[in-house]
């Protein structure tokens, strides 16, 4: 496949026909591994501005993802490999809901979709998770709005803590103990 690198982890597939394969997803893991937010996408769109963004995406599991909501988007995504439980909450940073998510046949459910403005996060559960994530575009992070209870992603040692806080309360809910 013909990919153009964006950045570190932002690569653009230009073919007219966009496959991906298990070298493109092995590709992706080790970039994702390499990279300083420890993440690698191939967007199959070719541009911010398409109306159909898609994207095959590989997170380590200490990658950071900013708890956050989107304004007039949806956005779905279905497991590809590893396993990832996906955080929803309440305005206040209170936890919803957890997605299990998992590659068909792990007992996980593989596809989620979120169409309502919810912030929400990734607690990465396997050391890689690819994901393929669908959303609307044109691509505009003013539409993006990070969870101001969660601390910012350049503040490396409290987003970790924070992480780990998150973790448990996924666990627990997990077990059955709701917040």
């Amino acid at each position: 496949m013909n990919l153009r690198k964006v950045s570190e982890e932002v690569f653009v597939a230009d073919e007219a026909i966009v496959q991906v394969g298990d070298a493109d997803v092995a590709f992706l893991k080790r970039q994702a591994l390499a990279s300083p937010r420890r993440r690698s996408r191939i967007c199959a769109h070719r541009s911010g501005d398409d109306a159909l963004h898609e994207m095959v995406i590989a997170i380590a599991r200490d990658s950071y993802v900013h708890p956050h909501r989107h304004f007039g988007k949806s956005e779905s995504f279905h497991v590809v490999e590893g396993s990832v439980d996906v955080a929803i909450f309440e305005d206040d940073g209170t936890l919803e809901t957890v997605v299990p998510m998992g590659v068909p046949g792990s007992g996980r459910q593989f596809f989620y979709r979120l169409s309502d403005r919810r912030y929400h996060t990734l607690c990465i559960r396997t050391p890689v998770v690819v994901i393929h994530e669908v959303t609307n575009g044109p691509f505009d992070p003013a539409l993006t709005e990070m969870a101001p209870f969660a601390p910012p992603e350049a503040d490396h040692g409290r987003a970790r803590e924070y992480m780990a806080e998150v973790a448990a309360r996924v666990d627990r809910y997990i077990a059955g103990e709701r917040p």
